[in-house]
């Protein structure tokens, strides 16, 4: 997003205080992304990460955590800088709540007082289910913790309508809405991020980004994985609430939004919102829900459970730019393949070039890794007869000369860090998304069974209409 300009020598000392520290999401994405900080030299100068959680585990207990959990996902400890990076561990035990810290205020204290010059920034991680997120937002006002921190939530923010308003209500009477930073990874994503680059630097694409050029958006992140290592979570929340109203919407934000004033975070975030006001409602018959077969067989599954474990929604954006245009969204686990691609399907030409095959034109974004830009053309078939067939071109964006590409959790917490909020959700655009969702919720259709390793149910092939999905065209 935009140079601020900040360096490690401009950001003051800063301690990260870790909630769930011990737990799947930390040990597999959060304390790897603070690893990569320090290997690119993207902390501080000045830092500790201290680890919270109802256990009574020591500094060098969870040392030993943390070099076990970088050995199994990486980057090695042996690839450094460990022995500078581990001195700065520390972890608080015994919880965290309104009425009992734990150890988390001593540690605090010794940091300060024995390791710091002076008072730190703070940033509070709440890397915890978000039942527990209320109970900590209190305990940080009552110990004097929040005030000049800045506080990073995991999805999903809210699992609800009514639970969200509850819980952004709480958190907006403790803390500005500037010192929250609301994680949906997918917008960390480098392919997301490109969408702005792609878009607004090159005229080829910024002339065509409209309905009078576009036909439909597709936004299909389909899965290979089953859920079985995180089955009390799924099926308590569902693909519906997992994926479509927090990482699709807001990926379908960053293709649909107007061209904001500047790519600074205020006006991103002004732009982000602004067209997620203009999302439609979705309508219960313009959604497809799915439950693969064999779901309920999964060790704390209910038999009778109708959690849905796929959603394809087509979602309509009311703005001028955008009227007619569908926005295709899917996602589902255990599907033929593993994807995450936005493709812009572009309307045939009218003219003397007659059935042009397959869909014409795509500009196509795939968001895995370090993201990659596909364009699909028509050409001639070389050959003595007038035969067209596509053909497509892809740019890695690893493969630009000098890039140095980050995964999203490093991105995000290193914004974090530099206080850029250009890649979070805000109160009001989440607002917006829960207002989309509500008939869907509230009027859910019935989950339709899929076999492992399909497309899903047949009926989310007749959303795309003739054109069909760009991912799994051909669904044997």
């Amino acid at each position: 997003m935009p140079d601020t300009g900040t360096t490690t020598n401009d950001l003051p000392a800063t301690i990260f205080v870790l909630y769930g520290a011990t737990g799947d999401l930390a040990r597999r994405m959060v304390l790897p992304a603070f690893f990569q900080l320090a290997q690119q030299g993207l902390l501080p100068e000045e830092w500790y990460l201290v680890g919270n959680g109802r256990g009574d585990v020591s500094h060098e207990d969870f040392t030993a955590r943390v070099h076990d959990a970088l050995t199994e996902f990486g980057p090695h400890p042996d690839e450094g800088p460990w022995a500078d990076f581990s001195k700065r561990l520390r972890f608080a035990g015994g919880g965290f709540a309104s009425d009992d810290p734990g150890s988390l205020l001593d540690v605090l204290s010794e940091l300060e007082n024995d390791e710091l010059e002076g008072e730190a920034q703070y940033v509070h991680y709440l890397a915890v289910p978000p039942g527990a997120f209320a109970g900590l937002v209190s305990g940080l006002a009552e110990h004097g913790l929040a005030e000049g921190s800045r506080v990073v939530f995991e999805k999903p923010y809210g699992t609800s309508p009514e639970s969200f308003r509850e819980l952004d209500e709480l958190v907006l009477s403790v803390l500005g809405e500037d010192q929250v930073f609301r994680i949906d990874h997918f917008l960390g994503k480098e392919g997301t991020q490109d969408l702005h680059v792609l878009r607004f630097a090159n005229g080829l694409f910024e002339h065509v980004w409209d309905a009078e050029h576009v036909s439909q958006v597709q936004i299909d992140v389909p899965e290979t994985l089953d859920v079985s290592q995180r089955a009390d979570f799924y099926d308590a929340t569902g693909a519906t609430l997992d994926m479509l109203v927090t990482h699709l919407f807001q990926v379908a934000a960053e293709v649909a939004m107007e061209p904001p004033a500047s790519l600074d975070p205020a006006d991103l975030q002004t732009a982000r919102e602004a067209v997620l006001a203009a999302f439609r409602p979705l309508a219960p018959e313009d959604v497809v829900l799915g439950q693969f077969q064999g779901y309920t067989d999964i060790d704390g599954v209910d038999d009778d459970s109708r959690t849905d474990t796929f959603v394809a929604a087509r979602l309509w954006v009311d703005s001028d730019r955008w009227r007619g245009v569908p926005f295709l969204l899917r996602t589902g686990k255990k599907m033929a393949v593993s994807e995450q691609r936005v493709s812009l399907v572009l309307r045939k030409p009218d003219g003397p070039v007659a059935a042009v095959p397959g869909h014409g034109n795509v500009v196509s974004l795939s968001l895995s890794g370090a993201g990659s830009l596909s364009l699909q053309l028509i050409a001639k078939l070389p050959g003595p007869d007038l035969s067209l067939a596509p053909a497509t071109t892809t740019l890695d964006l690893k493969d630009i000369a000098g890039g140095n590409p980050l995964p999203p959790y490093v991105s995000l917490i290193h914004d974090v860090i530099t206080g850029d909020r250009s890649l979070f959700t805000t109160s009001e655009g989440l607002a917006h998304t829960w207002r989309v969702a509500q008939p869907l919720l509230d009027s859910p259709p019935a989950v339709q069974p899929y076999p492992g390793g399909s497309w899903g149910p047949v009926a989310a092939d007749e959303l795309p209409g003739p054109c069909s999905w760009v991912v799994g065209r051909n669904r044997d």
